[in-house]
């Protein structure tokens, strides 16, 4: 009689080598440093025409809650949290792929048909979407 136990294990040890798992092997990882110096104050910018992220966002009840900043900017605490928030919404080395990105993109470039509040980018040559990207990319 054949031990099927034995033989499901031996298989599964001999297999183990061969298993890849999506986006673990040469993953790239996300750098809070540079998220703090280049894209946390893009989320607070004032800009002409367009609403401060951190309006809607500041304690909102989605994906992008963001900590809302004191009188002498974000403490460490607030930024770990924003980071964390915000790494969720985005997919390392695919921009094109990041809610973060593509939500407050029009759709004409590639956008999401949804994002409640508005256009933050007309195009993907905006400064800051290029400033996201990079950071998605690994790029400081």
């Amino acid at each position: 009689m054949t031990n099927w136990r034995g033989v499901i294990l031996a298989a599964t040890v001999a297999a183990a080598p061969c298993v890849v798992v999506p986006g673990y092997a040469g993953a790239q990882t996300l750098d809070y440093e540079a998220f703090k110096a280049s894209v946390q104050p893009i989320f607070i910018t004032k800009r002409d025409g367009y609403t401060r992220c951190v309006v809607c966002h500041a304690g909102a009840n989605n994906g992008l809650r963001l900590e809302r900043p004191g009188p002498n900017g974000f403490s460490e605490e607030q930024s770990k949290k924003n980071f964390e928030t915000v790494s969720r919404l985005v997919v390392p080395g695919k921009p094109d792929e990041s809610h973060l990105l593509l939500y407050p993109l029009v759709p004409q470039e590639g956008g999401s048909a949804y994002h409640s509040g508005g256009r933050q980018w007309p195009t993907k040559k905006d400064p800051n979407w290029q400033t996201i990207a990079r950071w998605i990319n690994g790029q400081k």
